[in-house]
């Protein structure tokens, strides 16, 4: 039996092809194309415009996603965390985001199944890496969140499982996609990176008008280079060079994202450091923290000592925010995306 062609990240032209192929007209390809990306319509029977002949059609032959809701949680402030299941029996993690007064929807989704980068704080390193995601299983996750609460995501952040810009080819595709088919705005993605330099230099060059945030989490090289294996590879002031270049090519701020862990990276020095290295940097600061997990021992920080590092950054200039926790109670937030699902590995 040959396997059903997988619908949810297909262009308008292969549905028209799709639908011509088999003796269909071709206006059913856009009336099949809105309940998609418009509507994310949850089966086939929902799509109430196509005739009857159409719908047993695609029952038969195609099927909408090619993964599945594994599990789902819900925190005690509204937030989402669903564990998908894929076709060959491996899982990634996403969350669901809403916050207080505000009408975003923001999904936080994944690019690879585990994460490589080995950074020593977080729990999705404790994976280990298993593949990266196609594009359209990443698109899938946007898809069945919207399908399943009846809500239009209207920011996505790739800052679930693994390191985007190791799945460069995919990534890009697929924020074509949601820009195009799910009209997501490009300003309204982020893409969040431990700081892979080569792939920075690929999106200077493509004009990347989405938002770029790196996973600095460290004032300098010494302190960076123990809990991030990337700055082995990759030196902070090179990466700090590379961003400026990045900004002027592009003409788009960055976000450093900056992860404050106790007695580790949060003392007054860490922050004057830090407001000197990005100093030169056109930059927003976005602060981390903490957020504790049972697969490590590091330990979040005092609100004194958060507020003293804040200030200190904003006294030399920059616009600094400390990020909300959402979805710790259900370990959805940042740095705790650890399947309990063991994956099977290739």
């Amino acid at each position: 039996m040959e396997d059903k062609i997988t619908l949810v990240g297909k262009d308008i032209k292969y549905l028209e092809a799709l639908m011509i192929e088999n003796g269909q007209s071709k206006f059913r390809a856009k009336q099949i194309y809105n309940w998609l990306y418009l509507k994310s319509v949850k089966d086939y029977d929902s799509m109430t415009d196509l005739p009857a002949a159409t719908r047993e059609l695609l029952k038969e032959k195609t099927q909408l996603c090619s993964i599945s809701i594994k599990d789902k949680q819900i925190s005690k402030d509204s937030t989402i965390k669903y564990l998908f299941e894929h076709s060959d029996g491996t899982y990634a993690e996403a969350v669901l985001m809403r916050f207080d007064n505000r009408a975003n929807l923001t999904a936080c989704i994944s690019t690879q199944v585990g994460c490589p980068m080995g950074c020593t704080f977080c729990a999705t390193a404790k994976l280990g890496f298993t593949r990266n995601l196609e594009a359209e299983e990443i698109i899938q996750q946007i898809f069945l969140i919207q399908a399943d609460t009846g809500l239009k995501i209207t920011n996505i952040v790739f800052m679930g499982q693994g390191e985007p810009l190791l799945n460069f080819d995919n990534l890009i595709k697929s924020i074509k996609i949601f820009r195009e088919q799910f009209q997501i705005g490009a300003r309204r993605i982020t893409v969040s990176t431990c700081g892979l330099i080569p792939q920075i230099k690929k999106l200077a060059e493509l004009d990347f008008q989405s938002t770029l945030a790196i996973s600095l989490h460290a004032p300098n090289q010494e302190k960076r280079q123990a809990i991030m294996p990337v700055a082995n590879k990759y030196k902070f002031d090179e990466l700090i060079s590379v961003l400026k270049k990045y900004t002027e090519q592009t003409g788009r701020r960055v976000t450093i994202e900056y992860v404050l862990m106790k007695g580790i990276n949060d003392g007054i020095e860490d922050a004057k450091q830090l407001a000197i290295a990005i100093s030169k940097l056109k930059s927003n600061v976005n602060l981390i923290v903490y957020n504790q997990n049972e697969k490590s021992e590091y330990k979040k920080p005092s609100k004194e000592t958060i507020q003293k590092f804040k200030y200190i950054l904003e006294a030399s200039g920059k616009k600094v925010t400390i990020r909300l926790e959402r979805g710790a109670d259900i370990d959805a937030a940042c740095g705790q995306l650890s399947s309990k699902f063991k994956n099977n590995n290739p």
